[in-house]
């Protein structure tokens, strides 16, 4: 097995990204250090034990391979799987908080990937609503063929919190995904727009497909956005 980082490596780095050699910069660094190494291990557990359920294991397997009770297991990652939103940028934030508002707009009790897709317009700045816009993918014309699939409901209250369906949350966990894989470790709107393309037979894939463009097209359009970005992440 490929040794992680040593005690060493990790004081070392610590103390060449503070601000300065002084001991409680170096503490705030360190700490900050941390969390990015238990975010990261998390996500990537949480991806292989996500791998595990879509190949059919049961969580009495996974907790087996884990070591930990089956209790603990489907508690820790049934939730761990999707990113929480302190790891998300304030603009991911938004557009999720858009996706929800969309959902009653529209009088659907539930929030899916497609609300997902409408949600990356609201933030106008962000990288997602940009790569969409030079794609030709208007706001109304996904909200149309979502119509098209799923009639408009009576509009629901601000009250009601309509639950993400578990397509959606998957794509929620792609996302973080879709960071690892750029050497990012946060989750911005264009890890978000890449994640929805994960599942082929959610509906916010089916209409991204309808596009000229793929997956790879913008995963190549939000690397190229981002170089040159001193803290990107939108």
């Amino acid at each position: 097995m490929t040794p992680g980082p040593t005690l060493q490596e990790l004081i070392t780095t610590v103390r060449s990204d503070a601000a300065s050699p002084d001991p409680l910069d170096q503490l705030a660094t360190a700490s900050r250090t941390v969390a990015e190494l238990v975010d990261v291990g998390d996500a990537v557990l949480g991806h292989f034990v996500d791998q595990c359920r879509r190949s059919g294991r049961s969580w009495s397997e996974i907790s087996g391979a884990l070591g930990v009770t089956k209790q603990a297991a489907h508690k820790r990652f049934s939730i761990a799987l999707v990113p929480t939103l302190e790891r998300m940028t304030e603009r991911a934030r938004s557009a999720l908080r858009a996706a929800v508002d969309d959902a009653r707009s529209l009088g659907h009790n539930y929030v899916g990937t497609e609300h997902i897709l409408l949600g990356l317009y609201e933030p106008a700045r962000g990288l997602a609503a940009q790569i969409l816009s030079e794609a030709g993918i208007t706001r109304a014309g996904v909200e149309e063929r979502i119509l098209h699939v799923a009639p408009r409901g009576p509009a629901i209250g601000a009250e009601s919190e309509p639950p993400f369906t578990p397509r959606a949350a998957a794509s929620l966990a792609q996302a973080v995904e879709e960071a690892l894989s750029l050497g990012h470790n946060y989750v911005g709107t264009e890890h978000l727009l890449l994640a929805l393309f994960a599942d082929p037979k959610a509906l916010a894939a089916k209409l991204l497909s309808d596009s000229e463009a793929n997956y790879d097209h913008f995963r190549n359009q939000v690397i190229e956005k981002l170089s040159g970005y001193v803290k990107p992440g939108t």
